[in-house]
């Protein structure tokens, strides 16, 4: 199945090459794929795995291990971001 995942801020970096023009890339995962199967291929410190959504909703960090993927699912990722 497809899903996209898209890396915000400085996590687009993390990313192939190719996909960091829009920091997006469409993977082709397995039928029991987790969030955190997703995620940990990309070797980003975790400290850095701040707000995780799929299809716009939280992902907890206690659910990202759970948390399966279906066909078309978007995970989006942002880094902490600090600011005033």
């Amino acid at each position: 199945m497809n899903i996209t995942i898209k890396l915000y801020a400085t996590l687009g970096d993390y990313l192939p090459l190719e996909a960091r023009r829009n920091n997006r890339l469409v993977m082709q995962v397995g039928d029991d794929t987790t969030v955190t199967d997703v995620i940990a291929p990309l070797n980003m410190p975790e400290k850095l795995v701040h707000l995780v959504l799929v299809n716009g909703h939280f992902v907890p960090p206690a659910a990202r291990n759970t948390r399966k993927l279906t066909e078309g699912d978007v995970l989006a990722i942002w880094p902490p971001i600090a600011g005033g």
